[in-house]
């Protein structure tokens, strides 16, 4: 066969050969290509579905605090509801509270002495010999000085004050003033409570004032007068005698002041609806 020709035929051949490897080569890239791409996609999509489920999971918890918090809110609600209903009617009872005392305390000091003469007489003895212990005859109230019942800041009673109580109890429990109720009311003068011991007993005048006439009726009733002819009552530095205008004034302030009362007169256990001066 002449050169030509063979040659001719070995192109041809070598043409076909790589003609047919190029067709099979292509479609199974393609298909390999499509594939990997298929797969990427799968797997985003896989990623993203967890994603979607976590996102769920996180709005789903959030939902659930929220109701938690509106349940909460609106029990705190409630309960600041039922807090300002208490200190409503805390407010009404103390506001009537006050105006029963103050009714007291007028019919006390506008009235005449319930006690009779003889009491009257060992009373006005027993001021005249304590010069700090006041009596009016007229009224029947009596007062104590502060100084001589307590040292400065303390509601703890001074020795020397227990024998005055002690005669005062005594003729509150004999003859006819054995009948008659007592009225304890304690006075400060216009200074707040300053030194930190006296602080971490009587925070304000209030506690402090209250606190003296507690002590004053827990001494009589160790003397014998029975609790429930008694009350006591703190009125702080509000009812000054004079202006607190120097240190005098301010001693005179600073009282303790009894009052006699009939046996019919309102006050702590013969109240039958008691909310008065406990």
């Amino acid at each position: 066969m002449p050169i030509i020709v063979r040659v001719c035929l070995l192109s041809a051949v070598c043409l076909f050969t790589m003609t047919q490897t190029a067709c099979k080569r292509g479609p199974n890239a393609q298909m390999r290509q499509s594939m990997y791409r298929s797969q990427q996609l799968y797997d985003q999509n896989m990623e993203l579905s967890m994603q979607r489920d976590q996102f769920q999971q996180s709005a789903n918890a959030l939902q659930h605090e929220r109701d938690q918090m509106a349940m909460h809110a609106q029990s705190l609600e409630s309960n600041l509801s039922i807090a300002n209903k208490r200190l409503d009617n805390l407010n009404s009872e103390r506001s009537k509270m006050q105006q029963r005392y103050v009714s007291l305390m007028k019919t006390a000091k506008g009235q005449p002495s319930p006690l009779d003469g003889e009491a009257t007489r060992r009373f006005q003895e027993l001021a005249n010999k304590y010069p700090d212990f006041e009596f009016d005859p007229h009224t029947g109230v009596s007062k104590f000085h502060s100084d001589i019942l307590f040292d400065s800041g303390s509601d703890s009673l001074k020795p020397s004050a227990r024998e005055i109580l002690n005669q005062f109890a005594a003729i509150m429990n004999d003859g006819n003033a054995s009948r008659l109720n007592v009225l304890v009311v304690g006075h400060t003068d216009d200074k707040p409570i300053s030194k930190s011991n006296t602080q971490r007993r009587h925070p304000t005048n209030w506690h402090l004032s209250t606190n003296r006439a507690n002590s004053v009726v827990l001494s009589l009733s160790k003397f014998g007068v029975k609790q429930g002819r008694m009350g006591s009552a703190g009125y702080s530095m509000f009812q000054p005698v004079v202006p607190n205008a120097n240190n005098s004034a301010r001693q005179k302030n600073r009282r303790v002041e009894i009052f006699v009362l009939a046996p019919d007169a309102v006050v702590a256990g013969w109240d039958p609806n008691p909310t008065l001066l406990h």
